[in-house]
């Protein structure tokens, strides 16, 4: 089986400014991590939020990535303007800072795919934005505008990669979650 599976996820609620998980933050990422299924990976951004989502839902993180830290500082976009606000941005504009940092975002993705067992499956673990980003350029010629809002608290994607492509994407979402921003 070439089946090879990830999913990114955002990090947990914390309260503004803090960098940290506020205690919602922890229970949501337990109750969320309790449904999850073993990884053979945990990669999250170097901020603490999201390392702390990963060791709340009770997996040992791997490897912190710079690259899931933060946009870069010239990014055209809001980070919430949701799947389909990035699908929209890159077609009117292919050769803009967001168009090739989410090619990046999908190499880095890519990547990860090719470096799991057949079968495999990986945590990534970062930022709004990065979710929606990550999603439209490993699953280019999909209906973005379908996939609904950008992700909440703990919600994110499942992409399945196959034969050395991403053929899927299916949107996690969590009942019963309050954003925060």
């Amino acid at each position: 089986m070439s089946v090879r599976f990830i999913e990114h996820r955002r990090h947990s609620m914390r309260t503004k400014p803090g960098q940290h998980l506020c205690q919602a933050g922890v229970d949501l990422a337990r109750r969320v991590g309790e449904g999850m299924t073993a990884f053979d990976r945990v990669y999250t951004s170097t901020v603490p939020r999201a390392f702390e989502t990963g060791i709340a839902m009770g997996f040992a993180v791997d490897r912190q990535i710079n690259l899931l830290s933060s946009m870069p500082p010239d990014v055209e976009i809001s980070f919430d303007v949701g799947f389909g606000g990035f699908s929209a941005f890159i077609r009117q504009h292919p050769e803009s800072v967001v168009a090739n940092f989410v090619r990046e975002l999908a190499a880095f993705h890519d990547n990860v795919a090719r470096s799991l067992p057949a079968g495999g499956r990986a945590l990534i673990l970062s930022h709004g934005g990065f979710i929606e980003a990550s999603a439209v350029g490993c699953v280019p010629d999909a209906d973005h505008e379908s996939w609904g809002p950008s992700c909440n608290y703990c919600e994110g994607v499942r992409l399945t990669y196959d034969d050395g492509l991403f053929t899927d994407c299916e949107i996690l979402r969590v009942p019963g979650t309050i954003l925060l921003n």
